[in-house]
């Protein structure tokens, strides 16, 4: 199996052979990290965000209860699933580990069978629940991310132009007079133009931080992080442009087109700013372009505090 598509686990014990032996059942499976102290796994964790921590109890200095706190107190790391295991091996030590938010224990001393059994259930669920947000996360019938999507990948974004003081610009779209288009040509065909537009947006932007979502109907959001004003009227331009060129194929082989109206806001947020006025100022942005003929970029900048 390719390295890229293997899950991957922090295996955290203070003894070296343990880790040895945890390494020597898990790593052919399992792309697998290792740390000798609490201090070390929290290092690791946050850098690599593993799918699963195999986590020692009884270690020098910090142990594992205090090592699950931690973790379970950074955004980072916060949602890492753990494994406890140690060789304390009483029903009240077990209790206490899975009281601290733990999925399982595993009691020491090992059992290939059961470790590499116990880690497997739990990969599959991690996988699991996976696909299944992915899902939830996108729109069925363009394949972009939904609004849901949006909202948690602005907030991301958000946060770390308040930490960077970078500008974020925002591009809310809406393809011009397509309820007359569905009347005229029907909604299945309104869904191959919305299915078109979305994949202009892709062909249009380049950066991989780039961020084009389906926001509900016929409209879109296109999140530009790390971008001034001219950049993203640049960007805007460009796919306003390139949405009035496409061809809408239709089912006699013939062809049609659509246009597109773009609000565009900029802002370099800081602590107090608010990610909804952002929105509302592009929306706003937007209606000014539809106000004033359609198919065109217009713009609104919120003044920097």
């Amino acid at each position: 199996m390719d390295d890229n598509k293997k899950n991957s686990l922090l295996i955290v014990d203070d003894e070296a052979t343990n880790l040895k032996i945890l390494n020597h059942i898990l790593n052919p499976e399992y792309i697998v990290y290792s740390a000798a102290t609490g201090e070390e796994a929290l290092v690791i964790a946050k850098e690599k965000k593993p799918d699963l921590i195999l986590l020692d109890i009884v270690m020098p200095e910090m142990d594992g209860y205090t090592v699950l706190k931690d973790l379970r107190s950074w955004e980072e790391t916060e949602k890492i699933p753990v494994i406890f295991f140690s060789g304390l091996s009483s029903y009240e030590d077990e209790e206490k580990g899975l009281s601290l938010d733990a999925v399982d224990y595993i009691s020491k001393p090992f059992s290939t069978k059961i470790v590499k059994l116990r880690v497997r259930n739990q990969i599959q669920i991690i996988n699991q629940l996976r696909a299944i947000e992915n899902l939830s996360m996108i729109d069925q019938l363009t394949n972009l991310p939904n609004r849901r999507s949006f909202d948690s990948r602005l907030s991301m974004e958000w946060k770390q132009a308040i930490r960077e003081k970078t500008p974020v610009s925002l591009l809310m779209m809406d393809v011009d007079k397509f309820k007359n288009y569905n009347d005229t040509y029907g909604h299945q065909q309104g869904d191959v133009v919305l299915k078109t537009v979305a994949q202009v947006f892709l062909n249009s932007l380049k950066r991989p931080t780039d961020f084009a979502g389906r926001w509900g109907g016929e409209e879109f959001v296109v999140l530009l992080p790390n971008t001034p004003l001219c950049g993203a009227l640049g960007i805007a331009e460009l796919i306003r442009a390139n949405v009035e060129n496409a061809v809408i194929p239709c089912a006699n082989n013939s062809g049609t087109k659509v246009t597109i109206s773009i609000g565009v806001n900029t802002q370099t947020p800081v602590q107090c700013c608010c990610t909804d006025q952002f929105i509302s100022s592009a929306d706003e942005a937007l209606y000014i372009a539809k106000q004033t003929g359609r198919n065109r970029v217009a713009h609104k900048v919120i003044a920097e505090e």
